[in-house]
């Protein structure tokens, strides 16, 4: 299975995001998952793929072109897909996805796992979205979510598909049950 991650090119100021991606990251190198991820050798992208490397698993990175020309790609990744701008990279991680994870990230994250959300309530995506909610991260994004329910401007049935989990367990989980 891909698993498509996205996340920050920085560490953040909680040891517990780098802990928690590579924890992750060992889980899906483990267990004969590839990760799709941003192709960035820095910060929890960094860490991420790493993990799956030493746990002996599969990367592709999708990363523009202005990235690399930064110095900000990792060149012991098993595959790296070059695109012309960030648009072309979110088509290309979407294309290569099974399943979807938000890990804690800034707005680079918070746009491209929108679009995800939107796909999946559209049923244009049949794959399960997760938003990695560690120690309360996207709290408020679920409530704004709520809250479109609340205002008839969304319902729990588009909303389907999108799960807010709070550990590595509950995403195994949900894989386990959508992929019956």
């Amino acid at each position: 299975m891909n698993i498509t991650v996205y996340l920050g090119a920085s560490n953040g100021n909680d040891q517990n995001l780098i802990l928690a991606a590579r924890k992750l990251g060992k889980w899906i190198g483990e267990n004969g998952h590839t990760l799709v991820y941003g192709g960035s050798k820095c910060g929890l992208m960094g860490e991420l793929a790493e993990s799956v490397l030493k746990a002996k698993g599969k990367v592709i990175g999708v990363e523009p072109q202005f990235f690399i020309d930064a110095g900000f790609d990792y060149p012991k990744i098993t595959q790296l897909i070059v695109t012309q701008d960030m648009s072309e990279r979110k088509t290309k991680m979407i294309e290569l996805g099974d399943a979807f994870i938000a890990f804690p990230g800034g707005t680079g994250t918070l746009e491209e796992i929108t679009e995800v959300m939107s796909k999946v309530s559209l049923k244009h995506l049949k794959t399960p979205c997760m938003l990695y909610n560690l120690n309360g991260y996207y709290d408020d994004l679920k409530k704004l979510l709520d809250k479109m329910i609340t205002f008839d401007l969304s319902s729990k049935e588009k909303q389907e598909g999108i799960y807010f989990v709070e550990n590595l367990e509950e995403i195994k989980e949900i894989l386990k049950k959508e992929n019956r």
